[in-house]
């Protein structure tokens, strides 16, 4: 409870930043103005809000668990089997929908829950090593990529046109009834992955030594990768896929306040909270008369992040 209240100050700055970045832009005075800051401007700051908390959580405990610093959720496969549910639904038919839903986010979900089940399911095998964990999302992200390439080939320029708009990844499209579709996955992505923090922090010492305190290890791992997947899921599905936050904010919480899960994962949520808004608001203002979608702001942000920690890592393993 202590520990909730100590975080309570930096959740509600982090909040209220987030929904600051509503005012960058154009300026809002008269009446029309106000109501694009109600209806359009406000919703797509919540959303980035909750998109960056759960992206920037589920890079963290995907790094945590596969010990590797350059793991993301798109390395587990999980943006790419989404994009593969969209192009399948792009090639039946965009029009229809299913159990009430638009075809396509609910396409998006269903094919990022298959590889996350796929995933999942080799974490939980006893002899899983974090290597073959991250080998079989590498292997189902090249084959999913392989199917949604030959896919295109099926759609004509109209739809392809969608499907490219679908795949920058945008927060323009996110009104209040998105939101509400959002919030349950993000809520218990965010909370399951939390509630992980206490397994996770003797995790990192070892896998043996994790053993030997009584960790699970093969239950945290499949409900880490479960959970983080789930969440990246929900927001691939609603607002296409949105490179390399789940990069740049764990490694900057890593420089500031280190690297242990219960500073990293909370703080990892709460620059989220603050990123992705911002990133939508520099793609407001960048281009006059245009909006440069968010998916490309933070991928031309993260590019950079991942050479340079590339260079660093092949620096240090040449040393060592």
């Amino acid at each position: 409870m202590m520990a909730l209240l100590r975080w309570l100050p930096w959740v509600v700055l982090a909040i209220v930043i987030a929904l600051a970045t509503a005012w960058i832009g154009p300026s809002l005075d008269d009446e029309h103005g106000q109501w694009i800051l109600r209806e359009l401007r406000l919703p797509r700051a919540l959303a980035g809000a909750m998109v960056g908390a759960v992206l920037s959580a589920a890079g963290a405990v995907v790094q945590i668990l596969l010990r590797n610093p350059l793991a993301t959720p798109s390395t587990i496969g999980t943006t790419a089997g989404a994009t593969l549910g969209v192009l399948a639904a792009l090639v039946l038919g965009s029009g229809s929908t299913w159990m009430g839903l638009p075809i396509l986010p609910a396409a998006a979900f269903a094919g990022a829950l298959l590889v996350t089940l796929v995933i999942a399911s080799v974490a939980a095998r006893d002899r899983a090593r974090t290597e073959d964990v991250l080998l079989a999302g590498i292997a189902l992200t090249l084959a999913t990529g392989a199917m949604a390439s030959g896919l295109r080939l099926g759609i004509d320029q109209v739809t392809s046109l969608s499907a490219l708009r679908w795949s920058l990844g945008s927060l323009t499209i996110l009104g209040p009834d998105r939101i509400s579709m959002l919030t349950p996955f993000v809520v218990i992505s965010l909370a399951g992955m939390l509630w992980l923090i206490r397994p996770l922090e003797v995790l990192v010492s070892g896998i043996e030594r994790a053993r030997t305190r009584g960790v699970e290890v093969t239950r945290v791992r499949t409900l880490g990768l479960g959970l983080a997947s789930l969440g990246v899921a929900a927001c691939v599905a609603t607002c296409g896929p949105i490179a390399f936050v789940g990069l740049i904010c764990p490694h900057l919480v890593k420089r500031v306040l280190g690297s242990a899960p219960r500073i990293l994962l909370p703080a990892s949520i709460l620059l989220g909270v603050v990123f992705l808004p911002l990133c939508d608001s520099i793609g407001r203002v960048l281009w006059e008369q245009r909006e440069i979608p968010v998916g490309v702001i933070t991928a031309a942000l993260g590019a950079p992040v991942l050479f340079i920690l590339v260079v660093r890592r092949g620096r240090m393993s040449s040393r060592s």
